[in-house]
């Protein structure tokens, strides 16, 4: 029997990296060095890509591997990407009354969606194997995806504007995180034969 509680194994690897990445964004948002920042979250959003498969990859893992695997990778992702663009943004300008409100409204936002998550997938993992093909509501990993192409406009835009145009995105992605929609999951595997 382990002297440590959790399970320790190639299968969490990814998902300890992406929450490695994103303390990283947050420190170097914290020096005000957006770019490094903004790359250690997409660094996040590439780890979190493939730790569902890497997880998957190991046939004989109990029940109870499974449990553990969801509730950690939901918890290393309200960090990497609830948290950590909330910090990024904050240091990028988001404050005052409205901007605290946004990134409370979208760090509350993602956790509803993380745990909304957790729990279709507990009961889903109950009647069928494999990963689960749709997404219901904005998956809280696109903001690794849609900030740092946000930031792309840093340059050509005023910074009045640029915070401005930041503190509606914020919010945008919020309120998308806990609408019911569905979206069809992309297929990393074909993608990447596709950029090869």
């Amino acid at each position: 029997m382990s002297r440590f509680i959790g399970f320790y194994d190639y299968t969490v690897i990814l998902t300890y990296a992406s929450l490695l990445s994103a303390v990283s964004g947050m420190y170097y948002a914290a020096q005000g060095n957006f770019l490094y920042a903004i790359l250690f979250l997409l660094l996040s959003g590439l780890c979190d890509a493939f730790d569902g498969a890497v997880a998957r990859s190991k046939k004989n893992r109990t029940t109870s591997e499974k449990a553990f695997g969801i509730q950690i990778d939901s918890l290393c992702d309200a960090i990497s990407f609830g948290v950590a663009p909330a910090v990024l943004c904050y240091f990028m300008g988001v404050d005052g009354f409205w901007g605290r409100l946004i990134l409370f409204l979208y760090c509350l936002c993602a956790v509803i969606r993380l745990a909304f998550f957790n729990v279709l997938e507990g009961e889903r993992q109950q009647v069928e194997e494999g990963a689960n093909k749709y997404y219901r509501g904005l998956p809280v990993t696109a903001i690794s995806i849609i900030l740092p192409l946000f930031s792309l406009l840093r340059p050509v835009l005023s910074e009045p504007v640029f915070t401005s145009l930041l503190h509606l995105l914020m919010l945008a992605v919020a309120i998308l995180f806990v609408l019911d929609f569905t979206v069809k999951k992309p297929d990393w595997k074909r993608l990447l034969t596709f950029a090869g």
